[in-house]
């Protein structure tokens, strides 16, 4: 069967959808303390600054392992390192459904984040190795769109099975799926692809590696770059993956099961303009004017969700769409970061750049939260905190600052045409 699978032209698809399954898988995790905010604020009587540092415990691990994880993928591959990360997701998830402690939790998400740490990387290291390098950006968005599916399937259906059998059992079962795909990945997924004449599998020699690497961080292309992949991704890591939940709830006045459900529109819009972005950008070769574009109408969308007054459901519905699909356009931040790094390092570049876009959870869920305690009236809900539509406001308001930020950023940022510089072929 495996030999049959090999020779099939769909094997080096399958090998790519396989990491990106992987990225899916851990994105659902990652968002999963939104979706039960308001259980675990009452499990473990948090505040609001509590809970982000709670959620945040994944970025702790995640952000600072971005370099370390491009390394290692340069040097060893993805295959045994994505097998080793996804048996470490599921560990830390059933150490946040088995622990009676917050300290045990905490731990616990941080083991989350640091086998998740491998997931985008890996599938991007596989998308270089398996896949023609003028089809990166689409392929860039397509893993992202995975990530997305995950996510809405935590919004959605995680909710679901926590109101039927509750936060500790859904999340074992969480655990259990992390062990089954780590063997699959184990079994399917290979390093090497012959038949590829761009593809190098990885190198033996960490001194080109390290010298790779320094030669990315000396690159100003790179840093910009990630940078706008930060404020762009705040959408997600800011306001969809921990707060968008709570604030449609008390701020907007839904239920949890409808404010989960509008919540993962943003998560579809990601999932649907991923891949139409990525295709539209290299189609027309350009990577600059889709990301000012779509930054500017995702800025003019998060003002109206958070500053008019008396929205609808159905309004929501659409607006968290739009605004998810017009950020997605975030995923071409990674293609203008292949093509301005040597292939060699490919993996070190994008996980430099990962770096620098995650930091903005590290930084902004527990920023948010302590804004929110700031202006707290003192109101408390069945043990949780409750906060005003004005705190709501003043708080979320990093978001259009964020983006009106990259679109400032992105006129000092090289065009590269969708194409390798020469020598980084």
């Amino acid at each position: 069967m495996n030999a049959i699978l090999k020779k099939s032209i769909l094997y080096p698809w399958i090998i790519v959808s396989l990491g990106a399954l992987y990225y899916c898988y851990e994105y659902f995790l990652r968002i999963s303390p939104s979706v039960m905010a308001s259980e675990l604020m009452q499990y473990y009587n948090l505040t609001g600054v509590e809970f982000g540092n709670f959620s945040a415990y994944y970025y702790h691990a995640y952000t600072p392992m971005q370099i370390i994880v491009g390394i290692l993928m340069d040097r060893y591959g993805p295959r045994r390192l994505l097998t080793i990360a996804c048996f470490f997701c599921a560990l830390g998830t059933f150490m946040f459904a088995s622990g009676g402690s917050l300290a045990v939790a905490d731990s616990g998400r941080f083991l989350v984040g640091l086998g998740s740490a491998f997931a985008f990387v890996g599938a991007l290291k596989l998308a270089t190795i398996w896949l023609p390098p003028n089809r990166f950006a689409l392929v860039s968005g397509i893993i992202t769109c995975l990530g997305m599916v995950g996510a809405m399937t935590g919004d959605i259906v995680l909710r679901l099975l926590v109101d039927m059998i509750g936060w500790k059992i859904a999340v074992y079962l969480s655990a259990l799926v992390g062990v089954l795909l780590a063997l699959v990945l184990w079994g399917v997924i290979r390093d090497s692809n012959p038949s590829h004449v761009h593809a190098h599998t990885h190198t033996t020699d960490f001194k080109n590696l390290f010298s790779g690497l320094w030669a990315t961080i000396r690159t100003r292309q790179i840093w910009l770059n990630g940078l706008v992949g930060l404020l762009l991704y705040l959408s997600l890591s800011a306001f969809a993956e921990i707060w968008g939940i709570p604030y449609l709830q008390q701020a907007r006045g839904l239920s949890p099961s409808d404010a989960a459900s509008i919540n993962s529109m943003i998560f579809l819009g990601w999932a649907v303009g991923g891949p139409v972005w990525g295709w539209f950008s290299d189609y027309i070769e350009l990577r600059s004017l889709p990301i000012m574009f779509a930054a500017f109408s995702a800025l003019l969308l998060v003002c109206i969700i958070l500053y008019v007054p008396g929205l609808s459901a159905s309004v929501c519905y659409l607006l968290m769409f739009l605004f998810g699909f017009f950020s997605s356009v975030q995923v071409l931040v990674f293609a203008v970061c292949r093509e301005s790094s040597p292939i060699r390092v490919a993996g070190t570049a994008i996980a430099l750049t990962n770096m620098v876009v995650m930091l903005g959870g590290n930084v902004f869920q527990p920023v948010i939260g302590k804004l929110l305690d700031m202006t707290w009236s003192g109101t408390i809900v069945n043990g949780a905190r409750v906060y005003s539509n004005t705190a709501y406001e003043l708080a979320l308001t990093v978001l259009p600052i964020s983006i009106l930020l990259a679109i400032v950023i992105m006129f000092f940022i090289r065009e590269t045409h969708g194409q390798l510089l020469e020598g980084h072929r």
